[in-house]
């Protein structure tokens, strides 16, 4: 793999399990070579009321799997209700193994909340891991983990979770020259579905 696109695929994500709701959130710079493509880069995305999922790597890769599992969504709910979370998973992991000679360049962080909140890390030959109560992908994600490691605690409440995710993106901002951006998107998921925090809320956090 080139220096270039190492650059390219550079991003931080994370995704952290919470009291009664799960929190998934990123930074927004997207890079290209040296050149910073946008300083307002997606990378959090609904995928259905109750499901989200973060992206980081291939920008095209993301997009053409964000609108797969849509669409897949959309047809599992009209023949069945509304798909759970671990059957996404399973699916969105099928998906990346069937693709495995000419993968999706990514990996994915989906979470969600149906009987209690889940969080899937999953990587581009559909690897799926459930074990841990929070996760981090991109280049960004070695600062995250020493942030997170250090402060992370059983049954955290949203206000905090969120506080700390923050916190553990803006650490890894300070060193990785991939990470950045305007600002952050954070969504929360819970018993009411999906909601993505407005800029006013996050200035709230110190974002």
């Amino acid at each position: 793999m080139t220096e270039e696109k190492q650059l390219k695929t550079g991003t931080t994500t994370v995704g952290m399990l919470c009291r009664d709701a799960v929190v998934i959130a990123s930074e927004q710079k997207a890079t290209m070579g040296y050149l910073i493509e946008s300083k307002l880069a997606k990378k959090v995305h609904k995928l259905d009321d109750h499901i989200g999922m973060t992206i980081a790597g291939s920008v095209g890769d993301a997009q053409s799997m964000i609108r797969l599992l849509k669409a897949q969504f959309k047809l599992y709910k009209l023949e069945r209700g509304p798909i759970t979370v671990r059957a996404a998973a399973t699916l969105m992991s099928n998906i990346l193994h069937g693709n495995k000679y000419f993968p999706y360049l990514n990996m994915f962080l989906l979470a969600g909340y149906d009987s209690k909140p889940r969080l899937y890390s999953l990587d581009p030959i559909g690897g799926s891991s459930e074990m841990d109560k929070f996760y981090s992908t991109g280049s960004g994600s070695p600062f995250v983990y020493g942030v997170m490691e250090d402060s992370f605690r059983e049954n955290m409440s949203v206000d905090e979770a969120v506080r700390l995710v923050l916190r553990a993106i803006k650490a890894a901002i300070q060193r990785d020259i991939a990470s950045g951006g305007k600002g952050f998107l954070v969504a929360v998921i819970d018993k009411n579905g999906y909601r993505e925090l407005s800029p006013s809320e996050l200035k709230k956090y110190g974002a």
